[in-house]
């Protein structure tokens, strides 16, 4: 790897991160030394990129800092093609139409000698079975979790058991034939799994429930990891 892609992918790896990164780490993803790494991290605050941190304790990219606009690498456009095409055939009808643009655009400014990694990569999806129809506007549903707001829900389980419930909606899970709507439900004082084909009625409402949607899906995959 060049010394100059070197430096450009140490700022990506920090990026992506969350908690700050030993050389170590850095050094093992990108199979180089931690000397190297310690090197290119010196010459990447010379030049003013605002990385925050010391030897032994770990790196982080400070807050808004940005890049001027770079050409994806081959696996990128593949890796983003792979994952568009994955949700135009398996989403709810506005992320497929997203994701259908955005093939489209990725076309549009990679270089022409790159184009078929787009429109045609050797990388594929398995043929999607045909989805059961959701009964909820999905795309709704992701508005109001971004908003955090409520949702009443008249429900059917797999017994056939109907039930009311009053949810805090924090994700969508996209399976090959099914959606499930994840929430807290005020009823079970837990979080449920809803599939949206089993939903008999849906009320989109005003109010606002009392945690970020952020640190409510936090708390939601610590149940997993639990579990």
């Amino acid at each position: 790897m060049r010394p100059s892609d070197r430096l450009f992918q140490i700022i990506q790896i920090l990026r992506r991160s969350r908690r700050p990164l030993t050389a170590e780490a850095i050094a093992t993803e990108l199979e180089t030394s931690k000397r190297t790494i310690y090197r290119d991290i010196s010459a990447l605050v010379g030049q003013r990129v605002p990385i925050r941190g010391e030897a032994g304790l770990g790196y982080v990219l400070e807050g808004g800092f940005d890049l001027p606009p770079l050409m994806l690498t081959a696996d990128e456009i593949e890796a983003a093609a792979l994952g568009a095409r994955w949700v135009q055939s398996r989403a709810d009808p506005a992320l497929a139409r997203a994701a259908e643009d955005l093939i489209a655009k990725l076309a549009a400014i990679v270089p022409e000698r790159l184009r078929d990694l787009a429109l045609d990569p050797a990388s594929r999806t398995g043929p999607a079975w045909e989805p059961t129809p959701d009964r909820i506007d999905v795309a709704r549903v992701r508005s109001w979790i971004h908003d955090g707001r409520k949702i009443t829900l008249g429900y059917k389980d797999e017994q056939g058991r109907e039930t009311d419930r009053t949810i805090w909606p924090v994700a969508v899970g996209y399976f090959d034939s099914v959606r499930h709507l994840v929430a807290w439900c005020e009823m079970r004082k837990d979080f449920r799994s809803f599939r949206t084909d089993r939903i008999l009625a849906a009320t989109f409402l005003d109010d606002r429930y009392p945690e970020r949607p952020s640190v409510l899906r936090a708390r939601w995959r610590k149940t997993l990891k639990e579990h």
